[in-house]
């Protein structure tokens, strides 16, 4: 079945909404149910954040499910999807990250947004989050070429490896 644009933007929006939710809401829920132990946070953030990724499932085959900037540049910049399309991605995914991290903030009844007490700079986060998205492409174009119908299954444990670098920044 073939969508038009705006059941795409549509679907990257709810997608990375509800991505944002699972991450951002089961790295909260870790941190508080974990009682300081960063190994149970990070498992707990880890097996939530796989199971989030059935939404590949879900907005794939409308999509391509991207739900990440990085993506659609990328996928773009193989003639996955035309350029004239990436603008209406990016602002779903952007308005949808915003939407996802709002709403579990709300969930555990935190501030909608608010500035991070933990400082995340310097080279080495740039590095880790090069070697992440680079990692992260490299398994959505290796399967792809190989096995199309793996890919949605090969991203999460390569997705747990952008997790755990922003982790370890964080302690």
């Amino acid at each position: 079945m073939r969508f038009g644009h705006y059941p795409r933007v549509t679907a990257e929006f709810v997608g990375s909404a509800f991505l944002l939710m699972a991450v951002v809401g089961s790295g909260i829920m870790g941190e508080r149910l974990s009682g300081g132990n960063v190994a149970i946070a990070l498992l707990a953030n880890t097996v939530a954040t796989g199971a989030a990724l059935a939404l590949i499932l879900t907005f794939g085959p409308i999509s391509g499910a991207h739900f990440n900037p990085a993506v659609t540049l990328a996928d773009a910049s193989q003639r996955g999807i035309p350029w004239r399309k990436v603008p209406g991605y990016l602002l779903g995914q952007i308005l949808g990250a915003f939407l996802g991290v709002g709403s579990a903030h709300s969930m555990f009844g935190l501030p909608l947004f608010s500035a991070s007490r933990h400082a995340r700079g310097g080279a080495s986060q740039v590095f880790s989050e090069f070697i992440a998205t680079f990692g992260l492409l490299s398994v959505i174009w290796g399967c792809w070429r190989l096995h199309s119908s793996v890919v949605r299954f090969a991203v999460g444990p390569i997705s747990q490896l952008r997790i755990g670098s922003r982790l370890q920044h964080r302690c």
